[in-house]
């Protein structure tokens, strides 16, 4: 594990009290820990904060090859981090792309997190051709992100129906500040790496999951209510949660419907 730490220069915070329990917070494609900015204020009443830039996003710096972009390097490299900040285990939360990490260090690293969120999230593609074509989808992307002006590249992405309603909340524009901030060679790394088509698939896995877990899923994301609906057949220790008027971006659309979800789920659900 040291081996591998040494190739990642993560860029992280950690906000708040350190005597008080500890949640770790993956952001999504794209993102960055600059995302969870606005709600570390009333998040920090119940938790200390650590919020990481995944590699490919903000300022952390990846300094092996591309192959330490994806899942299992970068599993390893958050796990190390934990390591480094003496922090046994922690509650987890992550977004989309944050949340299929998430899934997959609570599938293999479950003795480092007490309860888990997952927003907008999956256990990958089941099939190999599903992951191959996703994959080829993925490498026209990058090539994009490469090639292409930047704003044009993240206004053809957030036309995607699946951002329907994100597009319509008054935060859209901090969305798309904060995504100008990455470096799109550095993204096309982490789409390749970390993406849905390289992921392994965790479905076989979740039978076997027994850390607590809530499912976020927003009301208007009719597809990943259908992945989510299918997590919760296979899986006795999850519990999906619809969050009204939400999209996929749920802490971003409805954030005081997701802070409160995520703070009843942690603190009261932990005492039950």
């Amino acid at each position: 594990m040291a081996e591998i730490s040494r190739y990642y220069q993560l860029n992280y915070y950690l906000t708040g009290k350190t005597n008080k329990p500890v949640i770790l917070l993956l952001h999504g494609f794209m993102g960055s820990s600059n995302d969870f900015v606005d709600f570390i204020p009333q998040l920090c009443k119940y938790f200390c904060c650590l919020t990481v830039d995944l590699p490919g996003h903000g300022k952390t710096i990846v300094t092996g090859s591309d192959g330490y972009y994806d899942m299992e390097n970068t599993a390893i490299g958050l796990i190390h981090l934990l390591d480094e900040l003496k922090i046994d285990n922690c509650y987890l939360f992550g977004y989309s792309m944050g949340g299929r990490l998430a899934l997959y260090m609570a599938i293999n690293f479950p003795t480092r997190f007490n309860r888990v969120i997952l927003e907008s999230a999956s256990p990958g593609l089941k099939t190999e051709v599903e992951r191959s074509l996703r994959c080829q989808s993925d490498l026209r992307l990058a090539d994009k992100l490469e090639n292409s002006n930047f704003q044009e590249f993240l206004s053809n992405w957030y036309s995607q129906a699946l951002f329907k309603s994100l597009r319509q909340n008054n935060s859209f524009e901090k969305v798309i500040e904060r995504r100008l901030e990455n470096k799109p060679l550095e993204l096309a790394k982490s789409l390749l790496n970390l993406g849905t088509g390289n992921q392994p698939s965790l479905w076989d896995k979740l039978s076997n999951h027994q850390i607590p877990t809530l499912l976020m899923v927003g009301e208007f994301d009719d597809k990943f209510q259908a992945i989510n609906l299918k997590i919760v057949e296979l899986c006795q220790v999850v519990h999906l949660k619809i969050i009204p008027e939400s999209g996929h971006n749920i802490h971003w659309e409805n954030p005081q419907k997701w802070i409160e979800s995520l703070i009843n789920f942690l603190v009261e659900g932990s005492k039950k």
